[in-house]
């Protein structure tokens, strides 16, 4: 063991007299500590958040979004095959995209109708938030009574509808809802407008209040019959094998498609929400950091005092041949020590709490605030290994003036005069 490091740790114990500065070293080591477990737990949850609102956008939003300049698609199948072949592609489906009016039982409401396919479960899981029903039953008939009191029952297309939807509109499943198009259709009598009946055959719970209160969906060929498109779509939806390529493959798409095509991923869609999050962990980052910061002082007062303490020995390890350097360094290594011992006990009570928070979900979150019931958790390995490397380095800073102060003690004034 280099003599400069045996010291370092020596000076670790103090003795009885000196007890006031072994209290000071204990303090800015569980400061270390509290700031590296809170910082750790600040970015496992703030990413939890960031994670679990990216795959409740995209559980009903596609990846890769492409539209077309002239409005519609033609031959969209043709153009699906394309989507498909591109290098990064998982699946692509067509979509129709519209807005309409609700009425059921003297109640009415604005929303988004999606048109889909069976395909479109490939791009969106729009099953895995379902609370009722089944997305295969968008494409078939289903026998409803007839609600002007004769006897007999009616064949409508199905109609999944959100949460907020169905309480707005009294609905529930097997319930007939017409879908009101605010294009008017001229008639003989003047313009009236386009209104279709749907039954209720699935409601979807996203914890969105955006979603739950405005989207619809419909099977596509019903959207085409009923927004009198013909055989074209609104666009086509595609998902990729890496979220985070999604720019890269969307490029790689509008090569392939070129003009008059316009191809979009969900992070240009959804830009300024995710670099609102992005800022918002970094500031909590650097804000937190300061409790690191504020322990750093702890170590430079605790050295500068240990430094006063010890200048008869700093005088004797001179006066033996010790270097400015070699002195400098047995408090570089005290400073050090105490940073990576509250460092470590600050990593490993970081990684225990976000286990706990994770696993048993003991912190309740308002349901009128928040669109998750507890604590959303993710942790990284990266990210313990920035916040490690930022409060070692912080610490180290802090032993830089103790350590030249000590290294720049002349033994012989010491020696002469105590």
């Amino acid at each position: 063991m280099r003599y400069e490091l045996f010291i370092g740790l020596r000076y670790l114990r103090a003795k009885r007299k000196e007890a006031f500065i072994s209290l000071i070293t204990l303090i800015s080591m569980l400061g270390v500590m509290i700031g590296v477990m809170t910082l750790n737990i600040v970015l496992s949850v703030m990413t939890g958040f960031e994670e679990d609102l990216r795959d409740r956008i995209l559980g009903f939003n596609p990846q890769i979004v492409v539209l077309s300049f002239n409005g519609t698609i033609t031959d969209y199948e043709a153009v699906v095959q394309r989507v498909e072949k591109v290098a990064g592609v998982a699946a692509a489906a067509p979509f129709i995209y519209g807005q309409v009016m609700l009425s059921a039982r003297q109640n009415v409401t604005g929303a988004v109708v999606r048109g889909v396919t069976p395909a479109s479960e490939a791009v969106i899981d729009l099953q895995r938030h379902l609370k009722e029903g089944e997305v295969s039953e968008l494409g078939k008939l289903h026998d409803v009574p007839l609600d002007d009191g004769k006897k007999g029952t009616v064949e409508l297309p199905g109609i999944i509808v959100g949460k907020d939807v169905a309480r707005q509109l009294g609905l529930a499943i097997g319930d007939p809802v017409n879908v009101i198009s605010p294009i008017a259709t001229p008639t003989a009598v003047g313009m009236v407008p386009r209104v279709k009946r749907f039954v209720v055959v699935g409601w979807f719970d996203s914890g969105m209040a955006e979603y739950d209160a405005s989207l619809v969906y419909m099977d596509l060929a019903s959207a085409q019959h009923f927004f009198d498109l013909d055989d074209t779509v609104t666009g086509i939806e595609a998902r990729v094998h890496d979220v985070y390529a999604a720019k890269e493959v969307a490029d790689r798409i509008s090569a392939a498609l070129g003009f008059p095509f316009r191809v979009r991923d969900w992070m240009e869609v959804n830009h300024n929400l995710f670099s609102a999050l992005k800022l918002e962990k970094t500031v909590y980052f650097i804000v937190l950091l300061l409790i690191v910061l504020v322990a750093a002082f702890n170590i430079v007062a605790t050295l500068i005092m240990v430094v006063m303490e010890k200048r008869k020995d700093i005088a004797i390890l001179k006066s033996m041949g010790a270097t400015r350097g070699g002195v400098g360094r047995i408090f570089i290594f005290k400073g050090m020590i105490i940073g990576m011992v509250g460092t470590l006990i600050g990593n490993v009570g970081g990684y225990c709490a976000c286990w706990l928070l994770k696993r048993y979900q003991f912190i309740e979150l308002p349901k009128d605030v928040f669109y998750v019931n507890t604590l959303p958790v993710k942790m990284y390995p990266e990210y313990f290994a920035a916040v490690t490397v930022a409060s070692l380095l912080i610490c180290l800073l802090a032993t830089v003036y103790p350590a030249r102060q000590a290294a720049r003690l002349a033994p012989v004034d010491v020696i002469r005069y105590e």
